[in-house]
């Protein structure tokens, strides 16, 4: 008797090809293809007269064939025309027929299609539609049900899922499906059966409105549990952590006043909030995994050295790791001003450094003399050996995978306590799903003084005018970031390169230093460039992306940024935070190629509107999806089988009252949710 834990090979006609890519897409078995939902839905449950029909609507007609004709343009298209006995029309646009196609279509013979309703020059139209000739005998297009919509992978189609799923949903009906989310909720919504047979196939009556927003309670009832999954998974992970046994610090206040009085400013009641709760997690013997975030400027980095000192006080070693060169560069100036007063020794490894100079800081790292160690990827490789490693800092975390951060955990004698910084501020909804898992600080204030960046939208075209500007600029002695996506010429992306632009601003800008900075400079050449730019012996820096994070050079007042249209919202607030750190007022100006699309408008918009970073990531969210700000962490939000980050937030309240109800539940029931909702390389996120 077949069952739903039956390979997806055992379905007759589906060969080993197929089953291998099924396999690639998360489908291994008869249960898998249930839980393979549809994203949308079509109604060819009944007709709709052409009068009732607006643009872009998907509808079902049946009309008569007029005419026929094959216009010999360009590309040669098959036009079919139609009407019906209201006298409306529409026409049938065929890009791709043959002789076959085109002798079928008979004038005077009946024809239903289904397909978008457009507008051309001629009125109607319907590209590509799907049809059926009614009066030649074949089968209606008319369905009892609404039609399900499948995400596919490669070499898939429409129907061989539908046939497969079909397949599925048979075994279903004769079997029993466990359902642990039933039972912790009461039975107070729909059963899993019943949801999963009228998702598959929803029946005419149903109301289609609610199906296609998602807002029916049968799909609710398995976004919920879907959601509640997730944060189950990331709370398990939480539990196990809190089971591990970590090194428990002292908190030592002599050093955190000596650093107190050699601050030049006063900390933030937030910064001092973030202190005192990293403060309370490395004071545990449970290890600490606390995400600390803040719009950019906040002042995260001298909240991760109080951190860093309590590790020294407590005579272990800690690591701070940084994505770019450029930025492990910048930490180890700032950090060193900060520690080497204190006595702190800081070691510093990248994969650019020559062969002595990286035996040399191995040395420090491996006898503890380093008490501060500051790199980048280099860290995790296998010959990086630390004495006693306690604490790790991992700065702009979405940068990193999963593993790579593993990696460097492991490299402690017992569970270090992390601190993970982002200056992308993360909405709460994303907080509550991707990061359950992690204690949140947020740094919610920016530093007193701090001004309010200008933000200007401004076409390419109009290039020539920022000259002027940047020459006045320059004379009040203020510096400039020229901002570029590219560094090379490339047609194909329509974007100006940093190599055009510099020769450009060096020839119109002749008593200024203009100077370029992009990633494939070597080290030594990226250090002299950061280090004349902050000693303000440059005028004006062009440069790629590589200075969106970490870059401070109080001194520059005004941003341009090429090509703006092409980068995210929380990317473009970050590069603009890298002005507006000193006194004088400051501008960015996002320079665009017209034209520009309706989501590249309201982008640009929004940044010209607010400064608020949590804000600024929340219409990132909702115009881009969670993919973005998460970036390679491997979570699982970004391929969620029905939940929604963004659509089903409101629902969110409600998910984690049901996963804290599953984590009471037996852990076979809790196994068997987190097996049917999350693919089991997805489960391991910060487990650590």
């Amino acid at each position: 008797m077949p069952s739903l834990s039956d390979p997806v090979i055992s379905i007759s006609g589906l060969g080993k090809k197929t089953s291998d890519r099924l396999n690639q897409f998360g489908i291994h078995n008869l249960e898998h293809l249930l839980f393979h939902l549809p994203n949308r839905y079509q109604d060819k449950t009944s007709i709709t007269p052409l009068s009732l029909a607006k643009v872009s609507d998907e509808i079902l007609i049946e009309m008569s064939i007029d005419r026929i004709e094959v216009v010999p343009s360009r590309q040669r298209q098959l036009l079919c025309y139609l009407s019906d006995n209201e006298n409306q029309r529409i026409l049938l646009r065929f890009f791709h027929f043959n002789q076959y196609q085109k002798q079928a279509f008979v004038r005077g013979e009946t024809i239903q299609c289904f397909g978008e309703i457009k507008i051309g020059r001629q009125g109607l139209e319907m590209y590509h539609p799907e049809y059926r000739l009614i009066t030649q005998e074949q089968s209606p297009l008319l369905e009892s049900t609404l039609t399900p919509i499948y995400p596919l992978c490669s070499g898939i189609t429409q129907a061989k899922m539908k046939q497969w799923v079909n397949k599925a949903l048979e075994v279903l009906n004769t079997t029993v499906i466990d359902d642990y989310f039933e039972k912790i909720a009461n039975n107070t919504m729909p059963s899993l059966k019943d949801s999963l047979f009228l998702l598959h196939h929803p029946k005419k009556g149903e109301d289609l409105s609610k199906i296609e927003a998602f807002k029916h309670i049968s799909q609710q009832r398995l976004i919920i549990e879907e959601l509640a999954t997730h944060q189950l998974s990331l709370l398990r992970i939480k539990m196990a952590r809190k089971a591990k046994k970590s090194n428990i610090f002292s908190i030592n206040n002599l050093l955190t006043n000596q650093l107190l009085k050699s601050l030049e400013f006063e900390l933030t009641k937030a910064q001092s909030r973030c202190i005192q709760e990293i403060n309370e997690d490395v004071s545990s013997p449970q290890p600490m995994l606390r995400l600390l975030q803040g719009d950019v400027g906040s002042g995260k980095t001298i909240v991760a050295v109080f951190a860093l000192i309590q590790a020294v006080a407590n005579n272990f070693q800690t690591v701070v790791m940084a994505p770019t060169e450029i930025l492990a560069l910048q930490h180890l100036q700032n950090f060193s001003n900060y520690l080497n007063p204190l006595g702190i020794k800081v070691a510093f490894l990248v994969g650019s450094q020559n062969t002595q100079e990286r035996k040399e800081q191995l040395s420090l790292i491996k006898t503890g003399k380093a008490q501060v160690v500051i790199g980048t990827h280099a860290l995790f490789q296998e010959n990086v050996s630390f004495d006693n490693l306690a604490l790790v800092v991992i700065d702009e975390q979405h940068k990193f995978g999963v593993h790579q951060r593993l990696a460097l955990a492991q490299k402690a004698n017992i569970t270090p306590h992390q601190l993970v910084m982002t200056a992308t501020p993360i909405p709460r909804s994303l907080t509550m799903t991707a990061y359950a898992d992690l204690d949140t600080s947020i740094i919610d204030e920016l530093p007193p003084g701090r001004q309010k960046i200008e933000t200007v939208a401004l076409s390419n075209l109009r290039r020539d005018e920022l000259i002027t500007k940047i020459k006045k600029i320059s004379q009040e002695g203020r510096q400039i970031y020229w901002v570029c996506t590219l560094i090379e010429e490339s047609e194909a992306l329509r974007a100006e390169s940093a190599e055009k632009t510099f020769t450009y601003l060096s020839d119109n800008l002749e008593d200024e230093k203009v100077v370029m900075i992009h990633g494939r400079l070597n080290k030594s050449e990226k250090e002299t460039i950061m280090q004349d730019f902050s000693n303000g012996k440059i005028d004006l820096l062009v440069a790629t992306t590589v200075i969106e994070v970490g870059v401070n050079v109080p001194n520059a007042s005004l941003m341009v940024v090429e090509n703006a249209e092409r980068l995210g919202l929380a990317q473009l607030h970050q590069l603009r935070g890298r002005v507006g750190r000193g006194a004088e007022k400051s501008v960015c100006i996002l320079m665009y190629q017209s034209p520009l699309s309706e989501t590249a408008k309201q982008r640009l918009d929004i940044l010209r509107q607010s400064n608020d970073g949590f804000m600024i990531a929340q219409k990132d969210l909702e115009l881009r999806g969670p993919g973005e700000i998460l970036g390679t962490q491997q979570t699982g939000i970004t391929s969620m089988k029905i939940a929604n980050i963004v659509r089903d937030a409101y629902l969110l309240k409600q998910a984690g009252y049901y996963s804290s109800k599953m984590l009471s539940a037996n852990l076979e029931s809790q196994k068997a949710l987190i097996s049917r909702w999350i693919d089991e390389e997805k489960t391991h996120y910060f487990d650590a």
